[in-house]
């Protein structure tokens, strides 16, 4: 059985597939640290490896190409896709979201915060003090208690399901080894967590209540992160068919999810 099946099976199984946020996905998190450019020949291996179509793909290149996402150029018989600096800007501030280090303890300090909407309807949320930057009204303090109604209601039935479908892909995951395995595992993996935290609250393991699919979704997904890693970065590093290696990594990879702090 291809390890890769139920990982792929759980992908596809949200819907139509929307290649185009794949390969967001793929530069974001492949690409960038390795000089921010990559073939379409390597591409389309990674990407097929997890069942997207030649085809498919290009429709998703020149529908990113149009949109101001990508720039593209070709050198020889080789195309090259690296992300515009529309796209880079769109990316970029999702990467300290997305990659943040785990809480190492308790979190002593909390902010609530409120921000309103283009409606001027507030959005009310509970965080970390510092992590409120962008609320227009914040209140600091401690946290001297949680109900248990709280913590049930923290996950509606949307956040649940989303969580649960990231346990099932992390129980999936640390068994494949493989180089490109590896990579099209890591693919996933942040496309999962990509979709978890920038679409609902960070899932932070204090208020979670204590049937939550994840006890600490950060720190699974961060431990499962480097164990993907080491593999994933040496089939970037290496010449595939068609396709020359991709330069070294820059310091910015180390930085995620606080990996260097854990070496």
């Amino acid at each position: 059985m291809d390890p890769l099946a139920p990982l792929i099976a759980s992908l596809r199984a949200e819907g139509r597939l929307r290649v185009w946020s794949l390969v967001i996905t793929a530069f974001g998190d492949l690409v960038q640290h390795r000089g921010g450019a990559m073939t379409t020949t390597r591409l389309g291996v990674l990407l097929g490896r997890i069942g997207v179509e030649p085809g498919a793909l290009r429709t998703a290149l020149s529908r990113l190409d149009s949109d101001g996402w990508l720039d593209r150029e070709r050198e020889g018989r080789t195309s090259i896709c690296r992300l515009s600096r529309q796209g880079l800007q769109q990316f970029g501030p999702a990467t300290s979201t997305i990659y943040a280090a785990p809480q190492t303890g308790p979190i002593d300090r909390w902010s609530l915060s409120v921000t309103l909407g283009q409606n001027g309807v507030p959005s009310v949320r509970l965080m970390p003090a510092g992590d409120a930057r962008r609320a227009d009204v914040t209140v600091t303090g401690s946290l001297d208690r949680i109900s248990p109604e709280y913590r049930a209601e923290y996950l509606d039935a949307g956040y649940r399901a989303v969580l649960a479908a990231l346990a099932e892909d992390l129980r999936q995951m640390p068994a494949l080894t493989g180089p490109l395995d590896a990579a099209a595992a890591r693919l996933l993996l942040i496309h999962r967590w990509r979709r978890v935290v920038l679409r609902f609250p960070e899932p932070f393991p204090d208020l979670l209540p204590d049937d939550s699919p994840l006890a600490d979704p950060r720190v699974d997904v961060a431990r499962t992160y480097g164990v993907l890693s080491g593999a994933a970065e040496r089939w970037l590093g290496e010449p595939i068919p068609g396709a020359p290696a991709m330069p070294p990594a820059d310091t910015s990879f180390a930085k995620r999810f606080g990996l260097s702090a854990q070496a």
